[in-house]
């Protein structure tokens, strides 16, 4: 794979999970209220959740980019306008007052806590959409899909783990920023700003 189209997607992945979505409050509320293992089993599991939804939508993804360029065409656009309509919606909606912790179950072990957040990760439709939407830009249409493909899961995948423990372990300190109103408004602004950008890159991709 190259290395200049790596290095974009990870930066590009890096962007998006810095946004403090509901993912990460959910990682924190589990951190504040239980400690750092239910919130370090949390995280695993919404590392685990990606894994299944990411490899799942690349399958489908290399499916249709090796049918025709109909097939890729369609993805193509399709992506297009999805990533560019998030990045929109993000941005218009960007939350005024601040974002909120979510009520956890106090009685929650680390292994349901685990098990439970890959369960909804992986199901989650929007994912597997938005794997879809987001990775065709960076596969090279000429190049081996599967390598590629392999690379850019393990990539994504340890880059959310990792943000997902820096999180929890950081609770106490990232509780009190995303609770500033200014701060999280202009980070899903910046989030809604990059999908739009990805969406306009997607729609200028050429199949080889």
């Amino acid at each position: 794979m190259d290395l200049s189209l790596w290095l974009a997607f990870v930066a590009a992945s890096t962007a998006l999970l810095l946004i403090p979505g509901p993912t990460i409050l959910l990682v924190l509320s589990y951190a504040l209220t239980q400690g750092r293992k239910v919130a370090i089993a949390t995280a695993s599991g919404v590392a685990l959740g990606d894994l299944i939804a990411m490899s799942a939508s690349l399958v489908g993804l290399g499916a249709l980019i090796a049918t025709s360029a109909l097939a890729f065409s369609i993805v193509k656009w399709a992506g297009a306008v999805y990533l560019i309509y998030l990045g929109i919606k993000m941005f218009r909606n960007a939350p005024k007052q601040g974002a909120g912790l979510v009520h956890t179950d106090a009685t929650a072990s680390p292994r349901h806590v685990f098990w439970h957040s890959a369960i909804v990760t992986a199901l989650n439709p929007k994912s597997i959409g938005f794997f879809i939407a987001f990775v065709p830009q960076f596969i090279a249409v000429e190049t081996a899909y599967a390598p590629q493909a392999a690379i850019l899961i393990a990539t994504f995948v340890g880059l959310a783990a990792l943000n997902a423990f820096a999180y929890a372990l950081l609770a106490d300190v990232m509780r009190a920023q995303i609770s500033r109103p200014a701060i999280i408004r202009r980070l899903t602004q910046a989030g809604g700003l990059t999908l739009i950008c990805m969406g306009a890159a997607t729609a200028a991709l050429r199949r080889a």
